[in-house]
């Protein structure tokens, strides 16, 4: 399989690396940090680009591996506010056609969809032969901000924590290729980022209510964490974490990784050429004083 970064386990299915999805080595990023542990060291601007570059290269040929095969895949990205899942989503999906690789971001949910069964809304969102479904949060917001700030009752979390593996085996009985990512911020990076949203007018908005009450109730969700993935980290649909205080070495790890979970392989489309362009028929374009331009601002540029 030419080209394709990493490898997958003996039984073609993702190998899972001797930490991830364990909780043992990712602790102290959803407790708190141990200020003395030394962090990797952060990738530099170079390396990254280059190599970022190259993995979305090979997302264009698992992309239209799909899209010949019919392959269906979906991605759930979940984690602590301002883990770095959104701008991980923009690099996965930056040169994919938004036709075939979708990002589900669901808002609340409406007040016929809360009568609704929990799935139902998600299901919605699901991939039809050669998509991509790329879920900014997913169903798995029942087991953590609905829980932790009691906008569920406790018979309907303990209800979401028992159908939640038998509705992710159904995924993948069905062939879906399901790949979960749990996205593991440091509570020191986590308030460093918070405060650089602060005084930044072009992130302002990532603030809001629940992001302080992250901060609040970090415990909380690191207890919520656990017990989800006590139960949820099944064989046919493990976790895999995502050291995340270093956003560029996060995007880079993610999509090697997810990269290295699917058998694709290069798929030459087929030949395309343009044809030549017609001789004229006689037609006169339409004066331009009788349109409206939109004035040349870049002329005002220096």
């Amino acid at each position: 399989m030419a080209g394709r970064p990493g490898q997958t386990g003996a039984d073609g299915k993702p190998g899972k690396h001797a930490d991830s999805g364990k909780h043992g080595s990712h602790g102290r990023q959803d407790g708190h940090a141990d200020r003395d542990e030394p962090r990797a060291k952060r990738i530099r601007r170079s390396v990254y680009e280059r190599e970022l570059f190259r993995l979305q290269t090979e997302l264009a040929k698992l992309q239209e591996w799909m899209r010949t095969t019919g392959a269906r895949v979906v991605v759930v990205f979940e984690g602590r506010d301002a883990a770095g899942k959104g701008s991980t989503i923009k690099r996965v999906t930056e040169y994919l056609n938004p036709r075939l690789a979708r990002i589900a971001a669901l808002p609340r949910p409406t007040e016929r969809e809360r009568t609704q069964w929990y799935f139902q809304r998600y299901i919605e969102h699901l991939p039809a032969a050669g998509e991509m479904t790329l879920f900014d949060r997913s169903w798995y917001n029942r087991a953590g901000v609905e829980h932790v700030m009691g906008f569920c009752t406790k018979e309907e979390y303990g209800r979401f924590l028992h159908q939640c593996p038998i509705f992710e085996r159904l995924l993948v009985e069905d062939g879906i290729l399901l790949r979960k990512y749990w996205f593991s911020v440091s509570d020191v990076e986590q308030q460093r980022r918070f405060r650089s949203r602060l005084d930044d007018p072009m992130r302002r908005w990532k603030l809001s209510a629940m992001d302080t009450e992250s901060i609040t109730r970090w415990e909380d969700y690191s207890r919520a964490k656990d017990q989800m993935f006590a139960l949820t980290d099944i064989p046919e649909a493990p976790w895999y974490v995502v050291e995340s205080d270093d956003k560029r070495r996060a995007r880079v790890n993610m999509i090697a990784h997810l990269l290295s979970s699917i058998p694709y392989h290069d798929v030459q489309p087929p030949p395309f050429e343009l044809p030549a362009r017609p001789p004229s028929t006689g037609y006169v374009r339409t004066p331009r004083e009788m349109q409206t331009y939109v004035p040349d601002h870049a002329a005002s540029l220096s």
